[in-house]
């Protein structure tokens, strides 16, 4: 009998001080603010409610309750909007949170890694696989095509195994990520996922966190998505501390490919690092060009820079 594989939760680790946009971030969370006229962590969610996510968990540390604020009713604000009429600011407020969206919360108490956050997060995801993302990479899958997380999504619940979305980067980037090592995938995938998504998977055989460029084994690198069943927080829990005694989930995912299999997928789409001032620049302007309300204007406005 097929197992269930599907993804209905995920997690998103948003505890991070934001150190790289200070001042910025020195009373507000990194991942509450706007690219154009949404939040990152937004953007985040809407992936995964996309790709079939009901029960978004957010881990969060102090300072972030604008996160929580975000995702909750705002009474006063809808009826404000609804007194004068405002429909389509009402609906757009209303959209944040769907009816059948469910929001918890749980703190990390101290930055001891991602690896620590996922696990923070294990008493509300139990036995089942569910995703992680990272809000600092805004990722978007091809136009007119499915999110990544959707891609994923739809290739695990074929496969059962846990999943890494990765991406080919510079020589001089590899020090900045976790870096991967495969072999193409044997796994069948049905016909409704395609072959190019098999052509896309990676069966893992290692994996290294942050090497230097003259150490590294290859040049892929793992980005901000990840579909990982729940096998993983045994070896979370079993993982002596590492760099500056933290909990890498890198180092998780390594000794979780000794006990099962771990693949990669080659996502088909974009990916912003919104945790950098340069990526984020770049987001921005890039999303305010395809805006439907200020696209137009802001493409002549840079035309007039002398920017297009």
């Amino acid at each position: 009998m097929q197992k269930n594989y599907k993804i209905t939760t995920a997690v998103f680790p948003v505890a991070g001080l934001g150190t790289r946009f200070l001042p910025a971030t020195k009373a507000q969370p990194k991942e509450m603010l706007p690219v154009v006229d949404k939040p990152l962590i937004q953007y985040a969610v809407e992936e995964a409610y996309a790709a079939g996510v009901r029960h978004m968990v957010f881990v969060t540390g102090r300072n972030k309750r604008a996160i929580e604020d975000h995702f909750d009713l705002a009474y006063e604000l809808e009826f404000e909007l609804q007194a004068t009429q405002k429909q389509a600011l009402l609906d757009l407020v209303r959209s944040i949170q769907p009816a059948d969206m469910h929001c918890s919360y749980v703190r990390q108490p101290r930055s001891l890694g991602l690896g620590h956050a996922v696990l923070c997060a294990e008493h509300l995801i139990g036995a089942q696989p569910f995703a992680v993302l990272l809000a600092d990479d805004l990722m978007r899958g091809e136009p007119s095509g499915p999110g990544v997380l959707t891609q994923m999504a739809d290739i695990f619940v074929h496969t059962g195994a846990s999943l890494l979305a990765v991406q080919t980067v510079p020589d001089d980037q590899v020090h900045r990520y976790g870096i991967v090592v495969g072999q193409p995938a044997v796994n069948p995938i049905e016909a409704d996922t395609g072959e190019l998504a098999q052509s896309r998977l990676l069966t893992l055989s290692h994996i290294v966190e942050k090497p230097r460029a003259s150490d590294t084994p290859a040049r892929t690198a793992v980005a901000g998505r990840y579909v990982l069943t729940p096998a993983i927080f045994h070896h979370l829990r079993h993982l002596p501390p590492g760099a500056q005694g933290e909990i890498q989930l890198t180092d998780g995912i390594a000794a979780l490919m000794r006990a099962e299999p771990v693949q990669a997928y080659r996502y088909r789409g974009k990916r912003y690092d919104c945790g950098s001032k340069l990526g984020f620049l770049e987001a921005s302007v890039e999303l305010a060009l395809e805006h439907p309300e200020v696209g137009a204007p802001f493409a002549a406005f840079l035309k007039t820079q002398q920017l297009l």
